[in-house]
């Protein structure tokens, strides 16, 4: 019998004289000098910063990190993608805020095309969620065709399980989620079991996701959160103004349109936007270009234009939001000169200047990255969006309305009794308020509004806030 190398080699091994094998170990030995002489110096190849130990142990502990289960996709089981694409956090990493209240963790997942969006687009959609509502995320990438940087608060081990395995879901089954979104993580400091992650159950492994139901989807990973970790709103606010400013830090772009994520832009808005920003409508770089947002109806298609819109309006379907809720909110935007106003140019322009600012006005717009940032001592429900409007005002920016382009959000909301919890988070922020309108006047020495005047009533409660 003969080896299969000599077989395949096409003789026989006997068939060698005994020269002939001392000629062929020369040869091998000389090929093996000559390719050890020409193999890289392996020494001097490691990471800036790093010894070869250091590097070699990196590239060990890299080998060893086990791959997430697979996801149950239209129930066929499948592995989505890398887990390293997908989602990487490392607990012991991340930067603090101010006060180290909020742990932050930058580009945990980013979009495989978000640098050349990036590039491409002079404006970024910065936008922040609960895990709760990051559902609609997904109509948010398959509306807006840029860059979108997405904040997500984590409120415990559980929502971090459930975090990791909804992305990847929703990576796999929206292209526009995995080109266009990066995803950036908080988490709080007073939850001290985050230092070792909860294990993942095997009845979420196991869910049936579907790729046609994103939100149906996510309750159903939601189930597997426990009861207490249910309840984190009771004691633990949300930082609103903290994930606010962490998504827009990581965009990359000059102009930042910075909103909510049950905000919804309408067709083809970032495109638009693009091309209307490139014209320098604003030469000295303060304006705010307010974009009108609406709720809508959820019986009804979202409107392909501002023609359908108006339609929808005048029929009792979608009305300016928060306008039975909290009117100031959006009252300066002035929704009824919008909705008359003629749309002959097709193209996004100025359809009026904001000519009624009041305090509490929080409108969703698109500046230049240079306006101020949301002040992070508010936390959880009231004064943390229009402190940054009013700060963005007295810093000298002008409000213009823009047109035809508009945002949405769905359900037509009514007043309802606020829980006990966001009152106390409403009156501690309240207190805060009262600094910083004192820091607002000393830091540009102009008092527009009058927001020092002991005798004018600036707050919510009396303003009939929800």
């Amino acid at each position: 019998m003969f080896s299969w190398s000599a077989r395949l080699c096409g003789c026989r091994f006997w068939s060698l004289s005994v020269l002939g094998v001392i000629l062929v170990t020369c040869c091998n030995v000389l090929l093996t000098i000559r390719l050890l002489q020409n193999a890289p110096d392996c020494e001097t190849r490691v990471l800036p910063g790093l010894t070869a130990p250091q590097a070699a142990k990196r590239l060990v502990t890299a080998l060893a990190l086990t791959p997430p289960p697979p996801l149950r996709v239209n129930g066929s089981a499948e592995d989505v993608a890398s887990s390293a694409a997908d989602f990487t956090l490392n607990l012991h990493l991340g930067r603090w805020d101010s006060r180290r209240l909020y742990k932050m963790f930058d580009w945990t997942s980013v979009g495989t095309k978000y640098v050349e969006l990036s590039q491409n687009f002079c404006v970024c959609l910065a936008t922040q969620s609960s895990l709760e509502r990051l559902f609609s995320l997904v109509q948010v990438a398959h509306q807006w065709a840029g860059p979108i940087s997405a904040a997500l608060f984590l409120s415990s081990p559980d929502e971090l399980k459930i975090a990791k395995h909804y992305i990847r879901f929703v990576r796999h089954c929206y292209a526009t989620v995995k080109e266009r979104v990066t995803f950036h993580v908080a988490i709080p400091r007073d939850h001290p079991s985050f230092t070792s992650e909860a294990r993942m159950s095997a009845g979420m492994e196991n869910e049936k996701l579907d790729c046609s139901k994103p939100e149906a989807s996510l309750r159903l990973l939601m189930r597997h959160r426990r009861p207490e970790a249910a309840r984190w709103r009771v004691k633990l606010p949300y930082p609103q103004n903290h994930m606010r400013n962490l998504a827009r830090r990581n965009c990359q772009t000059s102009y930042v349109f910075v909103t909510d994520v049950d905000i919804v832009p309408s067709g083809q808005q970032a495109e638009k936007l693009d091309a209307f920003l490139r014209k320098q409508h604003c030469p000295d770089g303060l304006c705010a270009f307010v974009i009108p947002t609406y709720e809508l109806d959820e019986r009804v298609r979202f409107p392909q234009n501002k023609s359908e819109l108006v339609r929808l309006a005048k029929k009792g379907l979608a009305r300016p939001f928060h306008q039975k809720v909290f009117i100031y909110n959006q009252f300066a935007t002035n929704f009824t000169k919008w909705q008359l106003a003629p749309d002959i140019n097709p193209e996004v322009h100025v359809s009026h200047n904001v000519t009624n600012f009041e305090f509490l006005y929080e409108p969703f717009y698109v500046a230049s990255d240079t306006v101020p940032a949301h002040d992070e001592r508010f936390i959880g429900y009231g004064y943390t969006r229009n402190t940054q409007v009013y700060e963005t005002f007295v810093a000298g920016f002008q409000f213009r309305v823009l047109s035809p382009i508009f945002t949405v959000h769905w359900g037509l909301q009514n007043k309802k009794s606020r829980p006990g919890w966001r009152e106390r988070q409403n009156s501690l922020n309240r207190r805060n308020f009262e600094i910083f309108k004192r820091e607002v006047f000393a830091r540009y020495q102009k008092d527009p509004l009058r927001m020092l005047n002991p005798r004018i009533k600036h707050s919510p409660a009396a303003r009939s806030s929800p």
